[in-house]
C-alpha cells in the first residue's frame, strides 16, 4: 500500500476538505491487510486497508415454476438468470439427466463481472404429466447447487355438470315424449383447464350401443322380425332428433356455460304389415363435447408413407341421452263419426262423448277448434295418464240444411319454431279429426186442398191460390183441378187431338199473367180443349230474333275458342314431355310411369357413390359423426399438390380466406400430425415428413406456418391455399449439424387468425454401419483345390438415412495377414446393403486367423475376425 497526501500545516476551516490517495500494488495472489491512522487533533481514527484477490460471486434462481399448462404440442420456455456480483468472470455449467426431456440453452458459459446471464429452459407439452425435475448447477466458487423445474401439464378437459346439484353428469334421461313435441333439459358445460377453450358438440349416430326408434321392451324374437324397420332408421338424420343450444362456443378458464338439450322424437314409418299406431320407440344416443384445436383429432402418420392416414379422436366428454317417443292415444266414444238427431231451427241437440287417454305415462292437453253450427263444452282441457274426461257436443243450427263438418282436435305441447329451431313454443303438434253430421229441418204447415171447378170467384188474388171464405179471411186451401186434363181427351178439340206432348198446360185462371215475358220456343195450351194459348211478347223485355242469333253465335265462338286453346296446351305439354325423354335410352317414353320407386336405405348405396353425393355441413346444423366421416372420406380422396397458390389470388379465394372461422368450422379442418417424429437421423442429412392439411369445408382456407428453429429452415412452401373438400400437405424438412436430441415446435395459422402448434422431435446421430457377422469362418469352395480358394462374403448394412463412407483396415500382428477384403473402401447408400468378399490366401507360413477394422468416416468402427478352416485328407 502507498499513501499519497499532503498534510495541512494549518487547521482546516469549515467546509474545506483534504484529499488522500491510497494505492494498492499486489505482487502475489494473496489477501493483504493493513491500516491507515488519521490524527484529528487529539483523536485517532484507525482506517483498515484490505487488498483482496479478484474473484467472482455467482448467484442463480433456485426454482422454475411453469404452473399449470395445457397439452397443445408446444415448447414452453422460461428464462432464469445467473448474476455475477464479483469482480472477475465466473464459469457455470448445467447438468440434467432426468426422465423428462428439457431444453436448456446454454448449458455452460462465462458470466462477466457485474453482469447477468440469461438461461432459457423449455419443457414440452405433448402429454399430460406432472414435471418435478432437478437440474444440477456448478458455479465457480460455490458448491454444487440445484434448480427445480416444476410444471403440471393437463389436458383441456370439458365437464358436464348438473344445473341443480353441480355434480358431473354422465347421462340425461328425457323420459317419454309425444311424437312431434319436444322436451328440454339444461346442463352446465365446464372448462376445467387454465386456458381459453373453443368447443363443439358432435352427435354420434354410429356409436356402439346406440338405439334409434326401437322398442327395448320387446321380446328378442319380435325385435328380430322387425329388421326392415331397423334398416330404415339408418337413413334418419339424428340431428333432427337432438338439438343442442348452443352447439359451439368459447369458454374462459374455469368458466361454465348453460347448455340446453332438446329431444324431439320423430315417428319412423314402418313397412307394410308392421304398422302399429301404439308402438313405442326408444332412443339411446351419445353427444360428444370436444375441444377444438387440442391434440385429438389430428392425423397420425405411420412410419410408412404409403400407409393410409389414421385419425385419433380427441379427448372429449361423452354424454348419453335416452328417451322414448310415444304416439298420442286419445280415443273418443262415440267417434270418430258423430251423428246428431234431426232438429228444427233454433233448437239444440247434444251428444255426450267420453275422451280417454290410453297412454300410461303422459297426460294429454287438447283443444277443439270452433266450427259453425256446433258447440263443444269444454273446448280445451287436460287429461291425466290413463284417465277419461266427458265432453258435450252440441248441434245448434243457424240455418236449414244438412251439415257435414270436420272437427279438428289439436293436441298442445312444446314444439320447435319452424323459422327458428332454437325457440320452443307451446302450440299444436298433433291433430285428430272428428266428423260431425247434423240435419236441420223447417217447420212445415199442413195445407188442405179444396176442389176448384175452374170458376174463379169475384174476389181473388191474381193467381187465385188463396180463396177467402165467407168471413173474408184467407184460408190455407189451394184450388186445384180435379180432372186430369193432361191425360184425357174428353173436351179436347178435334183439331188439337194430335198436339205434341211437350206443350205446357195453363190454368184457366192465369190469363191475368199471360202477357208476361215467356220463353219464345215454348207453347202453352188450355187445360181442357188443348187450344194453343195466345202469348204476348214484350219487346222491352225480350231479345229480338237477330239478338238471339248473335247471342247463340257468341256462345258457340267462345266454346270453340276454349276447346281449341285446351287442345293446344295439351299438345304443347305432350311435346315438352317428349323432348325431355327423347334420347337413346328413353326414346320419348317416360320411364317408370305410374310405378312406385322402391325404398332404398343408405346402407344399400355404395360407399363411393355416397361420398360423391355428400354435401358440406350446414353451419346451423348439429355435427354428427357419420356426416363428418363421409365428408372426411371424400376430402381425403381429393389430394391436391400441384397448382396450389401460396397466397389467395382469385376473388373467391380472397373472400373465403378473409373469413373468421367458427369453432364448428375449425373442427372440420385437420392439420397434423400434431407430433412429427423424425426418429434417428444422421448429422448433415436431409429428412422430410408431411404435414397433412385436410379441408372438409366448402370454402378455401389459407394455412401459414411460422418456423423459428434453424434446423427446419429448409421447409418450403410456408403457406398454401387449400381448395374446398380436398387434401394437401407441406413437406417439413429437417437438417442439423449437431448431435443430440432435437425437440422444438412451430406455429401455424388458419386464415391469419386461428393458431395451432406442431411438435418436431428428432435424434441426431452419426453415420453408422453394421455387419451381418462379426466372426467369419471361411471354408474351401467345393470343386476347388484347398490350396487355392477360400472365399466368403460379409454384408455391410446401412440402417440410417445418410450415405456412409467406409474403409477396411487390417490389424497387423507379428505374422503377416493372409486375408484380403474387397472392396476395401467405398460408400453404402441409405437403407442399403453391400456385400464384401473376404479371401484367404493359403501359403506355407500363412496364418489361418486375421482381423479387420471397418472404419466409417465420421462414424463408428467395427472389428471383424476371420478364420480359415483347413480340411486335411
Amino acid at each position: 500500500f502507498k499513501l499519497i497526501v499532503e498534510n495541512p500545516e494549518k487547521p482546516v476551516a469549515s467546509g474545506l476538505k483534504v484529499t488522500a490517495v491510497v494505492e494498492y500494488y499486489p505482487d502475489s495472489e494473496e489477501d493483504l491487510h493493513d491500516r491507515l491512522l488519521l490524527l484529528i487533533e487529539e483523536d485517532i481514527v484507525d482506517i483498515p486497508l484490505l487488498g483482496l484477490v479478484p474473484c467472482c460471486y455467482l448467484e442463480i434462481e433456485p426454482e422454475i415454476n411453469f404452473g399449470t399448462v395445457i397439452v397443445n404440442s408446444k415448447i414452453i420456455n422460461k428464462e432464469i438468470s445467473i448474476t455475477n456480483h464479483g469482480s472477475s468472470p465466473g464459469t457455470f455449467k448445467l447438468l440434467y439427466d432426468g426422465v423428462v426431456l428439457v431444453n436448456i440453452e446454454p448449458t455452460s458459459g462465462v458470466v462477466e463481472p457485474k453482469t447477468v446471464k440469461t438461461i432459457e429452459v423449455g419443457i414440452c407439452t405433448d402429454v399430460p404429466r406432472i414435471i418435478n425435475e432437478v437440474i444440477k448447477v456448478e458455479l465457480e466458487g460455490h458448491d454444487r447447487t440445484e434448480i427445480w423445474i416444476k410444471a403440471v401439464v393437463v389436458e383441456q378437459v370439458l365437464k358436464v355438470l348438473g344445473v341443480s346439484h353441480g355434480n358431473e353428469v354422465k347421462c340425461i334421461h328425457f323420459g317419454s315424449v309425444y311424437f312431434g313435441s319436444s322436451k328440454t333439459e339444461q346442463v352446465f358445460l365446464y372448462n376445467k383447464s387454465p386456458e381459453c377453450l373453443d368447443w363443439v358438440a358432435v352427435l354420434e349416430d354410429n356409436a356402439t350401443g346406440g338405439e334409434m326408434g326401437t322398442d327395448l321392451q320387446k321380446a328378442t324374437d319380435a325385435f328380430l322380425e322387425d329388421l326392415s324397420f331397423m334398416s330404415c332408421t339408418k337413413d334418419v338424420d339424428v340431428s333432427t332428433l337432438i338439438l343442442c343450444i348452443p352447439n359451439q362456443g368459447t369458454l374462459l378458464p374455469y368458466q361454465r356455460s348453460v347448455i340446453t338439450l332438446c329431444f324431439s322424437p320423430t315417428k319412423f314409418k314402418r313397412s307394410i304389415g308392421l304398422h302399429d299406431v301404439s308402438a313405442k320407440q326408444d332412443y339411446v344416443l351419445f353427444l360428444r363435447f370436444e375441444a377444438v384445436g387440442s391434440k385429438g383429432g389430428f392425423l397420425q402418420t405411420p412410419s410408412d408413407e404409403d400407409t393410409p392416414l389414421r385419425m385419433n379422436y380427441p379427448p372429449h366428454m361423452e354424454l348419453a341421452l335416452t328417451g322414448s317417443g310415444l304416439p298420442v292415444m286419445l280415443t273418443f266414444n262415440p267417434g270418430p263419426v258423430i251423428n246428431f238427431m234431426n232438429c228444427f231451427l233454433d233448437e239444440q241437440v247434444e251428444v255426450l262423448c267420453e275422451l280417454k287417454n290410453e297412454s300410461e305415462s303422459l297426460p294429454v292437453t287438447f283443444s277443439f277448434r270452433r266450427i259453425a253450427h256446433f258447440r263443444i263444452s269444454p273446448e280445451k282441457g287436460k287429461i291425466e295418464k290413463h284417465s277419461t274426461k266427458e265432453v258435450i257436443f252440441s248441434f245448434t243450427p243457424n240455418q236449414i240444411g244438412i251439415f257435414k263438418k270436420k272437427q279438428v282436435v289439436d293436441i298442445i305441447g312444446l314444439t320447435l319454431e319452424e323459422n327458428n329451431s332454437q325457440i320452443l313454443k307451446t302450440k299444436s303438434f298433433h291433430q285428430i279429426h272428428l266428423r260431425f253430421i247434423g240435419v236441420c229441418k223447417s217447420k212445415s204447415k199442413n195445407i188442405l186442398f179444396k176442389i176448384n171447378p175452374g170458376i174463379t170467384p169475384m174476389t181473388s188474388n191474381p193467381a187465385g191460390h188463396f180463396v177467402p171464405d165467407d168471413t173474408g179471411q184467407c184460408t190455407d186451401i189451394v184450388p186445384v183441378a180435379i180432372l186430369k186434363s193432361t191425360q184425357t181427351q174428353i173436351h179436347t178439340h178435334q183439331m188439337n187431338r194430335n198436339c205434341k206432348d211437350d206443350a205446357l198446360i195453363a190454368f184457366p185462371n192465369d190469363r191475368s199473367t199471360s202477357i208476361r215475358p215467356f220463353e219464345r220456343h215454348k207453347k202453352y195450351r188450355t187445360i181442357f180443349t188443348k187450344t194453343e194459348r195466345y202469348n204476348y211478347v214484350d219487346p222491352q223485355f225480350s231479345y229480338a230474333d237477330f239478338e238471339q242469333l248473335e247471342k247463340e253465335a257468341h256462345k258457340e265462338y267462345y266454346t270453340d275458342y276454349i276447346y281449341r286453346f285446351r287442345q293446344h296446351c295439351l299438345q304443347k305439354d305432350a311435346s315438352r314431355q317428349f323432348d325431355t325423354y327423347n334420347n337413346s335410352i328413353n326414346i320419348g317414353l317416360k320411364p317408370a310411369d305410374g310405378l312406385i320407386s322402391p325404398k332404398i336405405s343408405i346402407t344399400d348405396i355404395p360407399k363411393e357413390e355416397l361420398q360423391l353425393k355428400t354435401l358440406p355441413l350446414d353451419e346451423n346444423c348439429l355435427l354428427t359423426s357419420r356426416k363428418l366421416e363421409a365428408i372426411g372420406s371424400k376430402s381425403s380422396n381429393e389430394e391436391v399438390w400441384n397448382g396450389l397458390n401460396a397466397v389467395p389470388i382469385s376473388a373467391q379465394e380472397k373472400e373465403d380466406c378473409s373469413l373468421t372461422l367458427t369453432p364448428k368450422q375449425l373442427h372440420q379442418i385437420h392439420i397434423g400430425p400434431s407430433t412429427i417424429n423424425f426418429g434417428d437421423v444422421c448429422v448433415k442429412s436431409i429428412s422430410f415428413r408431411r404435414l397433412h392439411i385436410i379441408n372438409n369445408l366448402s370454402v378455401h382456407i389459407w394455412v401459414q406456418i411460422e418456423i423459428e428453429p434453424d434446423e427446419l429452415q429448409q421447409t418450403s412452401p410456408l403457406s398454401q391455399v387449400v381448395p374446398p373438400l380436398s387434401k394437401a400437405y407441406i413437406p417439413i424438412v429437417f437438417e442439423t449439424n449437431t448431435l443430440g436430441i432435437f425437440q422444438k415446435s412451430f406455429t401455424y395459422t388458419i386464415n391469419n387468425g386461428n393458431t395451432g402448434h406442431v411438435l418436431v422431435i428428432a435424434k441426431a446421430v452419426p453415420v453408422e454401419l453394421e455387419l451381418s457377422a462379426k466372426k467369419l469362418i471361411i471354408n474351401p469352395i467345393p470343386g476347388y483345390l484347398a490350396e487355392t480358394e477360400f472365399r466368403r462374403t460379409v454384408r455391410v448394412c446401412n440402417r440410417r438415412n445418410y450415405s456412409a463412407e467406409f474403409s477396411w483396415k487390417p490389424i497387423i500382428t507379428d505374422k503377416n495377414t493372409s486375408f484380403s477384403i474387397r472392396p476395401s473402401k467405398g460408400f453404402v447408400e441409405p437403407y442399403r446393403d453391400l456385400e464384401c468378399e473376404v479371401v484367404w490366401h493359403p501359403a506355407f507360413h500363412s496364418s489361418d486367423a486375421g482381423e479387420f477394422n471397418l472404419c466409417v468416416h465420421q462414424g463408428n468402427t467395427i472389428k471383424l475376425k476371420c478364420f480359415a478352416k483347413v480340411i486335411l485328407h
